[in-house]
């Protein structure tokens, strides 16, 4: 009536203050906890518990077999040695996810470009001073103190070059697509003196997932794909290590190879598994609480336990992709798209080589593989995505305040 515009009750309480004890953590309670509690996207964090879960069970089913093969004369590990470390890791990786969380979008996008100029320098650094493991230089530091860079720099680095890609919208002359393509090959060709190039696909296929997201003509992407092909054809030219792989996997160079061993334990277990701690052919797997766990899943817990576990990966992409229908900040939908990239993308390549489709890459599967610095990186993307994701539940209820 007479044009007022009226507020809903709780809109008026939340201005006021009038917020009882009693309600706090609830919609109305404006206390910094009781705000993150409802921006967070509840339902995305618990598809991550889930998977955090997944992976502990996961972890002590391949614990068995990993310290069977890495015990030696001098030191027979528990065989639970595994499951203890991830479940040490989980304990520091789950606060650091909500802590980062908690960020507000800015105080996350300079969390992310900081965190990435440290991370690109220590990676520069592992040719130096890394140290060598199972024939790749890869870790700086040595047992607890140990720490993968590139681990920690794939989240930051998605940031970092979606921030560079959303300078188009300041000034469309900026040459964001050849500065973030030459940083993007030299994180490349760094990654392949280690050698790894199953994190160099990884990396350029988020690079390409923040060009197709930010408008870039088609016929560029078109290039882009094509030199990704070329690219393939030249490492298995002239990159052993990609040779080698490559013709593991087509053609059985090795005799029954990782890849095959990997689909025997898969399936060995039929629809249900054979129960846990039961497995038999896990122990034959070279990595079998790593790389290959999702075979292990599969022989102890049965092809059923492998399809949930696709479903949960392809539930948390689809959630990632509800939250930013309506997202108006291009930043934030250029860093959460490549965010979730990395981490389903990830998973698609881990499963995908378990299932024999891809050739071997050396890639944990995401919250489910053995590995401190993985868990805790993966635990810094989670944390980037729900906190990019957030949302203000005062601001989208406003929309809902009447005129009378």
């Amino acid at each position: 009536m007479n044009g007022e515009r009226k507020e809903v009750p709780w809109v008026l309480a939340a201005k006021t203050g009038k917020i009882g004890f009693a309600n706090r953590l609830g919609r109305g309670d404006r206390s910094p906890l009781g705000v993150w509690f409802w921006e967070l996207d509840r339902v995305l964090l618990s598809l991550m518990m889930v998977l955090i879960a997944i992976g502990l069970l996961a972890v002590a089913a391949g614990s068995p077999a990993g310290a069977q093969r890495l015990s030696s004369s001098t030191t027979q590990l528990s065989s639970l040695h595994f499951f203890y470390r991830q479940l040490m890791a989980v304990m520091v990786g789950v606060p650091v996810m909500l802590l980062v969380s908690m960020y507000p979008r800015e105080q996350a996008r300079r969390f992310a470009i900081f965190g990435f100029c440290i991370f690109f320098v220590l990676l520069a650094l592992v040719p130096i001073i890394g140290r060598e493991v199972n024939g790749s230089q890869r870790w700086i530091g040595a047992g607890f103190a140990g720490l993968q860079p590139s681990e920690f720099l794939k989240p930051f680095y998605a940031v970092a070059m979606a921030w560079i890609i959303s300078w188009r919208l300041k000034d469309p002359s900026l040459p964001v697509l050849v500065l973030s393509s030459i940083m993007t090959g030299f994180v490349c060709f760094l990654l392949l003196l280690q050698p790894d190039l199953g994190q160099s696909i990884l990396f350029m296929g988020t690079w390409f997932a923040l060009m197709m997201v930010s408008g870039v003509p088609a016929s560029r992407l078109w290039g882009l794909i094509i030199s990704g092909v070329v690219f393939i054809v030249l490492a298995y030219n002239f990159y052993p290590v990609a040779t080698q792989r490559i013709d593991a996997w087509i053609f059985g160079t090795e005799g029954l190879t990782h890849d095959k061993m990997a689909m025997a334990t898969l399936t060995n277990g039929g629809f249900f598994g054979l129960g846990p701690g039961l497995g038999i052919k896990k122990y034959s797997l070279p990595e079998g609480h790593t790389d290959y766990i999702f075979s292990v899943i599969g022989e102890e817990f049965g092809l059923l336990a492998c399809m949930v576990i696709a479903i949960l990966y392809f539930a948390i992409l689809v959630r990632i992709i509800i939250r930013l229908l309506d997202e108006k900040d291009q930043f934030v939908v250029l860093a959460v798209t490549g965010l979730g990239a990395q981490f389903c993308g990830q998973a698609m390549i881990n499963m995908a080589v378990n299932l024999g489709v891809f050739p071997s890459k050396g890639m944990t599967l995401p919250f489910i593989s053995y590995g401190g610095s993985s868990i805790l990186a993966l635990s810094v993307t989670c944390g980037l995505i729900l906190a990019l994701t957030k949302r203000n539940p005062y601001l989208d209820r406003s929309l809902y305040m009447v005129k009378g």
